[in-house]
């Protein structure tokens, strides 16, 4: 067994992302169609003469028709997505203390994707770089628990500035911040990091990061893990959690299935994120 059986475990409904644009929604529309290219995520467009403001809409086909599940201001979007290049994760320009994402992109949890690497497209990708920034500024927001984080090489850890600084913000709180990759770079002690390393298809082709709360402090106690941060709903095993939650699970796990191409998701569900924890602390 290896991370790829984990890939089937969802199953989500089918999604679309809506532009409801005033100004300019086909250039807009374009720039999202090629962002979500092969996904399984419809791009809509629809005129909103009486809208005060560009907006996103993300929805949901149920059993009783479409329900809206997040919006977030055009601008917003753009902003963290179609208008960066990974340079800004890279080199620290975006730090955790104001890192944001837009709620229209974090509830896309539990939609399964196809990603494509450099060259074949320059954005795509950028999807797992900002989910991945979303979780570890979760972890570190949370201020306890666990972290397990794949990069295919422990030396990117140490070549990519931002990465590195990051991990040495989480790992100064009392998060326990695991790293895994082909051990090319050996962590620095103070840096208080549990690296682990190896030659495995996982650890050569996967790209994991995956946050618990401390023990005890689960589905029912996700709300007082950093109660200074503010209160929130705890979640459950069968409803998606808001990505608000300081201290829920939340995992995201992608393969590298073929050279610069990524499948996999994103998913708040305990359940699962629990069943992804387990094996690689079993197994890596």
């Amino acid at each position: 067994m290896t991370l790829d059986a984990f890939l089937h475990e969802i199953d989500a409904p089918p999604r679309s992302l809506t532009v409801v644009n005033r100004s300019a929604p086909k250039p807009i529309q374009r720039m999202l169609e090629t962002t979500f290219d092969g996904q399984p995520v419809s791009i809509d467009e629809e005129d909103a003469p009486e809208s005060d403001t560009d907006m996103l809409v993300l929805s949901e086909e149920t059993e009783d028709g479409v329900e809206v599940i997040a919006t977030s201001p055009l601008e917003e979007f753009m902003n963290s997505i179609l208008m960066v290049n990974s340079d800004l994760y890279i080199t620290g320009q975006s730090d955790l203390a104001n890192f944001e994402l837009p709620s229209v992109l974090t509830q896309l949890d539990d939609v399964p994707f196809s990603l494509r690497g450099y060259p074949e497209s320059d954005k795509e990708k950028l999807l797992l770089i900002a989910i991945s920034r979303y979780i570890e500024r979760h972890a570190w927001r949370s201020g306890a628990g666990r972290l397990r984080s794949s990069f295919q090489r422990l030396s990117r850890i140490n070549d990519e500035r931002g990465t590195r600084t990051v991990y040495e913000s989480i790992a100064a709180t009392d998060v326990q911040t695991h790293v895994y990759g082909i051990p090319d770079w050996q962590p620095p002690l103070e840096f208080g990091l549990v690296n682990h390393g190896g030659y495995t298809e996982d650890f050569r082709n996967s790209w994991f990061v995956v946050y618990t709360p401390p023990d005890g402090a689960g589905d029912s106690d996700a709300d007082t893990v950093s109660s200074s941060l503010g209160d929130a709903p705890a979640p459950t095993d069968d409803a998606r959690s808001g990505d608000h939650e300081v201290g829920a699970p939340v995992a995201l796990l992608a393969l590298e299935t073929e050279p610069r191409r990524w499948e996999g998701y994103w998913t708040f569900r305990p359940d699962l994120v629990e069943k992804i924890d387990e094996y690689i602390a079993r197994n890596m």
